[in-house]
């Protein structure tokens, strides 16, 4: 029987045979892929751990995408990474943007209660593109929470005690999600009294034209501008190339949901993994990827623990990840 995409969130079938059975499809139906496993000499007949994991390079100079059968003129979303003007981007062409849908619900309920939460966004840098995964995924969240109370922050603005006040009032608590550096300005902008149970969720963007920190750092100061306990300054780990995300709670360790996986490999040598603790490149197996690659060589540089938590250490030499060229010399 041919594997069905939202197989993935079926927990009575293994990591494994999901991994496998998308492998496969996606080698076989991948031109993109397929050719790059090819030229590594990689049959798709294989055991997970021989799984090759593609440079993320090659969403910045291919169309990823698995099996365009699937695609319909107006059913797909077109995401594109962030970047300045001339900047070569990374582009993810999502076929079933219903699967994103339930990948990100899914894989926040494996961590959070989302009845609990009213959602703010504030994302300054990100509001004015169109393409922007995290803007969209920040838009799934407000739209699935019912209290009304649910929005995107206006930019350059204070939080207003009245509105944290109403959430309090109507029994939720607040998870205010932002890019680093817009979430350390609205804290020194803000003089309001956030409830302990507040979770400030920041997504990345580390740096900017102020100054670069330290993750632990970033939190310790979020927690002291917002007036909470550290352990309620999470982090989320996601990016365009990917339709799901890591969640690291109170700490610098990062949690995946079920259907995700990560791994740290070689930088010389990405088939191969390093020791546990040791640095290497973060690989990421994404199977809500599922029409596009969901086997993928990230350009972060990580560590693993022994709970199979992983943590972000930075960015790795991007000429480093050049390794996919070949690809761009025939269609």
């Amino acid at each position: 029987m041919e594997f069905e995409p939202y197989q993935i969130f079926d927990e009575s079938v293994s990591f494994e045979e999901k991994a496998l059975n998308i492998f496969k499809y996606q080698s076989e139906n991948n031109p993109v892929y397929g050719r790059f496993c090819k030229a590594l000499g990689i049959a798709s007949s294989i055991n997970i751990a021989e799984i090759p994991l593609l440079p993320i390079q090659a969403f910045k100079e291919k169309e990823i995408v698995t099996s365009k059968k699937n695609m319909s003129a107006d059913g797909y979303q077109f995401f594109q990474s962030s970047g300045t003007s001339g900047m070569q981007r990374s582009k993810h062409i999502v076929v079933d943007p219903d699967l994103y849908k339930q990948s990100i619900f899914d894989g926040m309920w494996e961590f959070y209660d989302l009845h609990d939460y009213v959602i703010w966004a504030y994302t300054p840098g990100y509001n004015s593109s169109p393409n922007s995964s995290l803007v969209w995924m920040l838009n799934a969240l407000i739209e699935r929470e019912d209290s009304g109370h649910s929005k995107f922050l206006e930019l350059d603005k204070s939080l207003l005690q009245s509105e944290i006040d109403k959430i309090r009032a109507s029994g939720k608590n607040l998870m205010l999600f932002g890019a680093a550096f817009g979430l350390l300005d609205l804290a020194e902008r803000s003089n309001v009294d956030l409830a302990k149970d507040t979770i400030v969720m920041e997504t990345g963007g580390m740096k900017t034209f102020r100054r670069e920190m330290t993750k632990q750092a970033l939190h310790e100061q979020l927690a002291k501008d917002f007036g909470l306990p550290l352990e309620q300054i999470h982090s989320e780990y996601g990016m365009t190339e990917l339709l799901s995300q890591a969640y690291s709670r109170g700490s610098e360790w990062f949690d995946c949901p079920s259907w995700m996986h990560v791994s740290i490999r070689n930088p010389e040598n990405p088939m191969q993994e390093v020791e546990q603790g040791e640095e290497g490149l973060i690989g990421v197996t994404d199977l809500a990827n599922f029409y596009s690659c969901s086997f993928i060589l990230t350009g972060d540089k990580g560590i693993m623990n022994a709970e199979n938590q992983f943590q972000v250490l930075g960015r790795w030499n991007p000429k480093n990840l050049r390794g996919c060229n070949f690809l761009i010399d025939q269609d």
